[in-house]
């Protein structure tokens, strides 16, 4: 009655492989009757041969293996074979029978797991399919990635040009002011004095000398103050940190601000080559406009020293903060961040409202 009421095939064999029980559902999945099965060899009948149709050994059956040995097993990558010449993937499980301790034979128990074959082949064909799909879309996204460095590369070479010509620019319009428009204004003023002294008797003439004199002098002065602007002198005869203390010098004569620097000496003793100490000195120029126009400060302390071969400038003021942007946007931020990518450092900003702002630059590998 058991045998009869299991849903799956169950058949007993001898030691010679001969059918000594087979409930009706194992005989009728094979397309046989109970009665045509008892006694016959069970490999010979039903496993007698691999899914590609090659001869099965009886030595290579693991079904008389597992009793021949001992020990069960579970078998589920096999086949087994109707009457009518049809194979079926088959799941199946065989066990020796113990008799006083002696191995009399084994029960077989078998599924026809063809569906389930079926479905584990379309599963893995998507997922092979579904990997195929992901290997090429991420093979497209490095593509994509490879396009977008090697235009971000671009536009980073194409930044860094631009800087400098536009350096070289400023430094050619620099000295044309210099020679032409300074040179003429000295000339002026020689040419007044010149009139003063032969004019001193007449005192309305003096005064106007003496007030076109009073505007030359201005212009003058704002002849300096856009020369500094356009190429300060001192950093190309000085260096970086001479430049940097008389830029927060013109800041806070300009300004009112409390400007401080701290520079250390083994910092104040290197040099940084040309196009690194202007790229250093723009973003100083940069932070001291911004904070003059937006921070509503009080003091504004510069702080350059090593860490290792590593140069730090710290610049730091303790005006209102700003929320910093995870990506800048204005142009002020994004020449700096370019400027300290191009030197191959970093720029971080770090603030918060009420708490002041600093800029802290980072560059790696430049101090001996």
């Amino acid at each position: 009655m058991l045998l009869e009421s299991a849903g799956e095939g169950i058949y007993g064999i001898d030691l010679r492989g001969r059918c000594i029980f087979i409930n009706r559902a194992g005989a009728e999945a094979l397309g046989y009757t109970p009665d045509e099965v008892l006694g016959r060899n069970m490999h010979y009948l039903i496993h007698h041969s691999h899914a590609d149709a090659e001869l099965m050994p009886v030595h290579d059956c693991r079904i008389f293996r597992a009793f021949k040995e001992g020990r069960g097993c579970r078998v589920d990558d096999e086949v087994l074979w109707r009457r009518d010449g049809t194979s079926f993937a088959a799941e199946y499980a065989s066990y020796p029978i113990r008799e006083e301790g002696r191995v009399v034979g084994a029960v077989v128990t078998f599924n026809d797991i063809t569906e389930r074959k079926r479905t584990e082949a379309a599963l893995q064909a998507a997922r092979e399919d579904l990997e195929r799909r992901v290997s090429e879309r991420t093979a497209e996204l490095s593509a994509a990635n490879a396009r977008l460095q090697q235009a971000g590369e671009a536009l980073r070479r194409l930044s860094a040009h631009l800087n400098r010509v536009r350096e070289e620019e400023r430094a050619h319009i620099a000295r044309d002011i210099h020679d032409d428009l300074g040179a003429s204004l000295t000339a002026m003023q020689l040419e007044l004095n010149w009139l003063r002294q032969r004019l001193e008797d007449d005192a309305k003439v003096c005064a106007h000398i003496d007030a076109a004199l009073d505007i030359g002098q201005t212009a003058m002065g704002a002849m300096r103050r856009i020369l500094n602007d356009l190429r300060p002198g001192v950093l190309d005869h000085l260096g970086l940190w001479a430049a940097l203390e008389c830029l927060l010098q013109e800041t806070e004569s300009r300004s009112g601000l409390l400007c401080l620097a701290r520079i250390a000496p083994e910092v104040e003793r290197c040099r940084l080559g040309r196009e690194a100490e202007i790229a250093i000195y723009r973003i100083a120029q940069e932070v001291l406009t911004n904070v003059q126009r937006h921070a509503d400060a009080h003091r504004v302390d510069v702080d350059a020293h090593a860490q290792g071969r590593t140069l730090v400038i710290a610049i730091g003021d303790d005006g209102r903060g700003m929320g910093v942007p995870a990506t800048p946007t204005s142009f002020g931020l994004l020449g700096m961040y370019e400027r300290a990518r191009a030197l191959g450092g970093e720029l971080h900003i770090d603030s918060r409202r009420g708490f002041g702002t600093t800029v802290i630059l980072t560059l790696p590998e430049v101090l001996a």
